[in-house]
């Protein structure tokens, strides 16, 4: 056997290719890249695809929008950040950009002894089930994995006040937090609860939010006792009275713009209304919680909650409020917007990135709505899946073990910017207004919400906001699960704000198909060897069954029959459709057809063709009209 190599000694020559050197550059052997260059190769790539009219910038041609007045572009580099990063501050002091805390390392979520593991935020669960002992049980299960603190919403169709007693029998109260919903009565019954107590945990609230139910009902609330309350509310360390609920409206279909412009309108007059009533500014701000949707749109999310902090830090800077409670305390919940009644399961999918995007954006509290809320009243399932999502982002994932992992991006910090800016200058224009009050009463809030919805439901309609199992890839075999129907979160009332969800319109256009004596069908009228077909046939196909319509195929009109169906689409190449498009379209008339599309763009002008299914048509439209065809009514 040969003896083994010996190493070189310290002092030999080292040929000079072989030399390591002192600094290693990442990619420092290619020569550097500039933005002047992407953005040629960018242009070049545009124009390839038909796109001759570019604007100065090329990435313009790419921007999205995300918000009211705030887009993103495809690439961002230091440039366009600035000095964002360094005027964010550092987590735990003024201006709370990167967290209101100086982090979770050290102390529990429900502000406990010392660990040696960051906590995380405060895991809490939604409680609505009138059902007292279904309740309690669903608690108890809660409590024992996972869950730190509870939500309770009481009132007529959830959870009787007169039982709040008999609902947290079991609970210690020393060691969850509980925050309750319901008005004044809910209040009243909590405070009853735990009057005489000095154990209660810090991290509760009694939920008021006159506001936000004036914006739901349209009827104008009474501010003049909050003060009363939260006089009382302060014998309990961390107990607060008021949460400013931003999700009111962007269940309106407000963005994130309208949701922080209106919750801090809301925040300025619960703090007018708490400090005219004798209260100091620092006990006010001590007073109210926060509570904001997350989505599945996870950079807006991470940008949104960042923004909120910055926006209070400055209403508490010009209120003359101290620094050290300034910092905002924010309760994320995942979207009922985004949630979907049709395959339900992908909402896992939707809270799963929501969350993330929570506890990355620096939330004190998250809940997790269960997949199956848009239903009805979760079973124990879905409630399971709704904590195990943050016990596995928290636990397993170690999400909590960095403080704002966002920060330093140059794409967070810039959306952050856009964001804060642009909601300061809503919030503005309703305190201009008048204040909150004023502005729900002259329907200023309502105007502004609608005409973000309206922007919202047009890229909704074109699927350029797609919603996976409903706009997209439906499931028209799918056996949805039976729940008990859950109340309203809030009343509503004839000059209130709306309720809108995202799939809605689909979900219509599905419910009005299922509804028929027999599945209403689009015959697929394919040219050509499958190979040819195949892209335009599986994109008709997917297009038509979002508004729950069969689409058997088969070559040419042979198959119109056997379909059963007057309406047909023709699927083929550019190039078959030159040649015997129009032909054909004869011939599935002459067999029966009464409406005849085409999956491809109107430039191609074939005759005979009633309409046309491309990528980016209003395919509400076009399924409104299918169904029309179809005599399909609601």
């Amino acid at each position: 056997m040969d003896a083994p190599a010996q190493p070189a000694p310290a002092d030999a020559d080292v040929p000079a290719e072989h030399e390591v050197p002192e600094d290693l550059v990442l990619a420092g052997e290619f020569p550097a890249a500039t933005r002047e260059q992407w953005r040629g190769l960018l242009a070049g790539v545009l124009r390839k695809a038909g796109r001759e009219d570019l604007p100065e910038h090329p990435e313009d041609a790419l921007r999205r929008t995300v918000a009211t007045g705030v887009s993103v572009a495809p690439l961002y580099t230091a440039e366009d950040a600035g000095d964002l990063p360094s005027a964010a501050g550092v987590p735990g002091l003024p201006p709370f950009v990167r967290g209101a805390r100086a982090g979770a390392a050290g102390e529990t979520a429900a502000g406990g002894a010392d660990t040696d593991v960051p906590a995380g935020w405060d895991v809490r669960q939604r409680h609505a089930d009138p059902d007292v002992a279904a309740t309690r049980e669903a608690i108890a299960a809660d409590l024992e994995n996972g869950v730190s603190s509870l939500w309770l919403v009481l009132g007529e169709g959830a959870v009787p006040v007169q039982s709040l007693g008999d609902v947290l029998a079991d609970v210690y109260l020393d060691l969850a937090p509980v925050t309750v919903q319901g008005g004044l009565l809910a209040a009243e019954a909590f405070l009853s609860l735990i009057e005489g107590r000095d154990d209660v945990a810090p991290g509760g609230s009694l939920g008021l939010d006159p506001i936000g139910v004036q914006a739901a009902t349209g009827e104008e609330q009474d501010l003049s006792g909050l003060a009363d309350v939260a006089r009382r509310a302060s014998a309990h360390t961390g107990l607060r009275t008021v949460v400013v609920d931003g999700t009111v409206f962007a269940d309106a279909g407000g963005g994130a713009v309208e949701e922080l412009g209106c919750s801090l309108a809301a925040g300025a007059a619960y703090l007018r209304a708490l400090t005219d009533a004798g209260l100091t500014v620092d006990e006010a701000f001590g007073q109210l919680e926060f509570r904001y949707s997350a989505t599945a749109d996870q950079f807006t999310t991470i940008a949104a909650l960042r923004a909120a902090r910055r926006l209070w830090d400055r209403v508490g800077e010009l209120s003359g409020a101290s620094a050290d409670v300034r910092g905002q305390r924010q309760h994320a919940v995942t979207s009922s917007v985004m949630t979907t009644r049709r395959d339900p399961w992908v909402n896992m999918l939707r809270t799963t990135v929501a969350c993330f995007a929570a506890g990355v954006g620096g939330a004190d509290v998250v809940t997790v709505q269960p997949f199956d809320a848009a239903l009805g009243l979760p079973d124990a399932f879905s409630r399971r899946i709704a904590r195990n999502t943050q016990s596995l982002l928290v636990e397993e994932g170690s999400l909590a073990r960095v403080l704002d992992p966002a920060g330093g991006s140059w794409y967070v910090e810039s959306l952050t910017e856009e964001l804060a800016q642009a909601a300061w200058a809503w919030f503005t224009e309703i305190e201009r207004a008048g204040g909150i009050v004023r502005a729900l009463a002259d329907g200023l809030v309502r105007d502004r919400l609608a005409a973000a919805w309206e922007e919202r439901r047009k890229r909704l309609a074109k699927r350029s906001d797609a919603i996976t199992g409903v706009s997209e890839f439906p499931n028209l075999t799918e056996k949805l699960p039976q729940r008990k129907p859950a109340a309203e979160v809030l009343p509503t009332g004839p000059g209130g704000l709306p309720r809108v969800r995202a799939a809605q319109d689909f979900e219509e256009l599905r419910d009005a198909a299922d509804s028929a004596a027999s599945r209403p069908r689009v015959y697929l009228a394919t040219i050509g060897p499958e190979a040819r077909h195949t892209a335009r046939a599986s994109f008709a196909a997917n297009l038509f069954q979002a508004g729950g319509l069969e689409t058997p195929a088969a070559d040419g009109a042979a198959g119109l029959a056997d379909a059963g169906t007057t309406v047909a689409c023709i699927c083929g190449t550019d190039k078959d459709y030159a040649a015997s498009a129009a032909a054909l379209a004869a011939e599935l008339r002459a067999a029966g057809a009464t409406s005849v599309w085409l999956a491809g763009k109107p430039s191609l002008d074939v005759d005979g063709v009633d309409g046309y299914v491309y990528a980016g048509c209003d395919a509400l439209q076009v399924l409104r009209a299918a169904h029309e065809q179809l005599g399909v009514t609601a």
